[in-house]
């Protein structure tokens, strides 16, 4: 089968297509036929060694298609099933193994493209917005890229709580997607600084909670305007990590919480996957929540995918075509 395979941890041409030996699905595992991969940033930190993986190995978090095989003892699963998967290494290649436990099924109404987009994103807001600092009516909160997978969702369950939302982008284009997204106040940081604009808006200090998943740019900022006992909740990276922090700054703009969830902590078991999962199926197929696909590429040019994933000019979901 032909997969992306890491040898040497770097930039995007990092990302190799490699002729590699069809998979044989061990116990308690299943070999799924991949219609499509996720890209997210989570690829690229593994990609560049930030995040700790050993080499070689085939990147991807996430997919969607069809069962091929199966292993011992897995009663639940058949050849043929559509499925979808979150958190196991592999997507970026014809043929996967996956845990049978962190398989999922497929709702029929549901497309395998949609499946794939949504579920990683899907998950990461979900428990962001209902966990990590749970979101209620009259809360106000600023969401950083707006016009991404995560931000675009994000946007859209916040205001399902209630919620006051703020959120950045980086073009004209991407400020009429987060509006359509929902969003109450759109934030240009290509024309504007972020945190005066917010201020202009709502005052000093008037959030609740900050959702960032770019990092390093804008959490010194964001951190400014957290109201007393706010939460700065820094989920990702994009422009790079985030220098250490000293505690007791937070105790001086006012006792703020600072945390750094991951996903993996949140659905570690099959229940919270299953209950996280269930919760963004359905609302999909219900129209509650909207899935923006914003590229695809073939494989072979996960490459380039990671390229405009990097360089913040993508909207949406970026997915690889694996089928």
């Amino acid at each position: 089968m032909q997969a992306i395979v890491v040898s040497e941890k770097g930039g995007p041409d990092a990302l190799v297509a490699t002729e590699v030996p069809d998979p044989v699905p061990e116990p308690g595992e299943v070999v799924v036929r991949v219609d499509y991969a996720g890209v997210n940033f989570i690829d690229t930190y593994k990609r560049r060694g930030l995040y700790p993986i050993e080499v070689p190995f085939i990147p991807g978090e996430e997919g969607s298609g069809e069962v091929a095989a199966v292993g011992e003892g897995v009663a639940e699963l058949a050849a043929g099933d559509r499925v979808a998967w979150s958190g196991v290494t592999g997507a970026y290649a014809e043929l996967a193994t996956i845990p049978a436990d962190r398989v999922l099924a497929v709702p029929e109404a549901m497309s395998l493209d949609v499946a794939a987009a949504v579920l990683l994103q899907g998950m990461t807001a979900h428990y962001l917005v209902h966990d990590t600092y749970p979101l209620q009516a009259g809360h106000r909160c600023l969401i950083h890229a707006g016009a991404g997978g995560v931000g675009r969702l994000l946007i859209q369950m916040a205001k399902q709580t209630g919620a006051e939302v703020f959120t950045t982008v980086g073009s004209s284009e991407k400020v009429d997607i987060a509006r359509a997204a929902g969003a109450d106040h759109v934030i240009d940081y290509q024309r504007v600084d972020f945190r005066p604009a917010v201020e202009a808006i709502a005052g000093p200090r008037p959030l609740a909670v900050v959702y960032d998943g770019v990092g390093s740019t804008t959490f010194d900022d964001g951190l400014a305007l957290l109201r007393r006992r706010g939460m700065m909740v820094v989920f990702g990276g994009a422009s790079g990590p985030v220098p250490p922090v000293d505690p007791l700054r937070l105790m001086q703009e006012g006792s703020l919480f600072l945390t750094r969830p991951t996903m993996g902590d949140y659905i570690a078991g099959r229940d919270d996957l299953v209950r996280r999962a269930d919760a963004v199926f359905t609302a999909v197929v219900a129209g509650d929540l909207d899935v923006l696909i914003g590229a695809r590429y073939p494989l072979a040019d996960a490459a380039d995918a990671h390229r405009a994933l990097e360089a913040r000019k993508t909207v949406g979901k970026i997915l690889l075509i694996t089928g």
